[in-house]
């Protein structure tokens, strides 16, 4: 294994990688470096020759893989096969034993329960940064992508440190995060966003009641047959390895201003603060100021960091260390998802459904 490594770049440098051997245990020789567009994260893993057995790679260097997942937040492993959900499930399986059966935001990839279709948003439209299920009580430690057909243009998969994040935020406005919290309010209306029952996995009402007070969640169903539910959540938390402090939440996402202004102006005329498909508030339910989100999105974009999608490549993210978006794109796009390694805070008391 040959690694690469660049010569103290600054944080968006594209300033090319130099190479020095590095002893691993055994497996298929590759060369570990980072993408000229990329040289902080993620590593870049390439085989030094045709016909290299990713997940038997990845059973050989687990740790490895780990050690460079703590450091740097994600790894991205290109040029091992052509785009393959069977090969991308079984590297996924090799770096997490158990992949995550149950989760109800993303729809299934076709027989296989354990990995999932990207998830469905306009074309033309940003998916903002965000954690990986951070507004749930359970969220994956691992998460992983990989592109099965790349698009003709956009398409890409930003990144941004959620440590460099917390770092370079206003200290007043860390404080407030920390402090206040966040609260996520949202209603499950068929054809808007997934249903309860898909996401809950029942469409038994009393199951869903149960499931949600088991898991500190609130809940009220609504008179069109909707469920609205809260959930306070955390917006920083610490690493449970590095013990790091991390931004850590789907604030940009679930914010009313990441709709562009018509959109937000119908549905708020039409369904309320409490009525929108998502929406989030500062902990106690006071309403969180554009100009605050503004702030926050600017700097996950100024941090961030892209690179252009290559049908095979399978990245590797700590779910915390690292948040992720979606860029517009054209033509057609198949990423495919799969989760591993899941984990969760203290269940807190059931939320009240409206803000105070």
């Amino acid at each position: 294994m040959h690694e690469a490594t660049p010569k103290a770049p600054g944080p968006r440098s594209l300033q090319r990688a130099t190479r020095r051997p590095v002893h691993v245990p055994a497996g298929d020789a590759v060369t570990v470096g980072f993408l000229p567009e990329a040289p902080s994260t993620p590593v870049l893993v390439t085989p030094d020759g045709p016909g290299a057995d990713l997940p038997g790679w990845l059973r050989a260097n687990r740790d490895a893989v780990e050690a460079k997942l703590l450091r740097h937040g994600a790894v991205l492993f290109r040029g091992f096969h052509g785009g393959s959900v069977e090969k991308f499930e079984q590297a996924a399986s090799a770096v997490c034993g158990t992949l995550f059966r149950e989760y109800g935001d993303l729809p299934q990839e076709g027989e296989s329960d354990r990995v999932y279709k990207s998830t469905p948003y306009p074309e033309d439209l940003s998916i903002l940064f965000h954690n990986e299920s951070s507004h749930l009580p359970q969220w994956p430690m691992r998460q992983f992508f990989s592109c099965i057909v790349a698009p003709h243009t956009g398409g890409q998969t930003p990144i941004v440190d959620c440590r460099t994040v917390l770092d370079r935020m206003r200290p007043e406005l860390v404080e407030l995060f920390a402090t206040k919290k966040l609260r996520y309010v949202r209603n499950f209306i068929e054809g808007v966003d997934v249903s309860w029952s898909r996401f809950f996995r029942t469409d038994d009402p009393a199951e869903v009641e149960r499931k949600c007070a088991e898991e500190g969640t609130g809940f009220e169903w609504t008179p069109d047959g909707g469920l609205r539910t809260s959930r306070q959540a955390e917006a920083v938390l610490r690493h449970p390895v590095t013990g790091e402090a991390v931004f850590f939440n789907q604030l940009a996402l679930h914010h009313p201003s990441s709709l562009d202004p018509e959109t937000r102006s119908s549905l708020l005329a039409i369904c309320g603060d409490q009525g929108m498909p998502r929406n989030v508030f500062w902990g106690d339910g006071t309403v969180i100021d554009d100009a605050v989100v503004a702030e926050v999105r600017d700097l996950m974009d100024r941090e961030s960091v892209a690179f252009s999608w290559q049908e095979g490549d399978v990245l590797v993210l700590d779910n915390m260390l690292v948040a992720h978006s979606r860029s517009p794109f054209t033509g057609p796009r198949k990423i495919v998802v799969a989760l591993g390694d899941m984990t969760g805070g203290p269940v807190p008391s059931p939320s009240p459904v409206s803000p105070v």
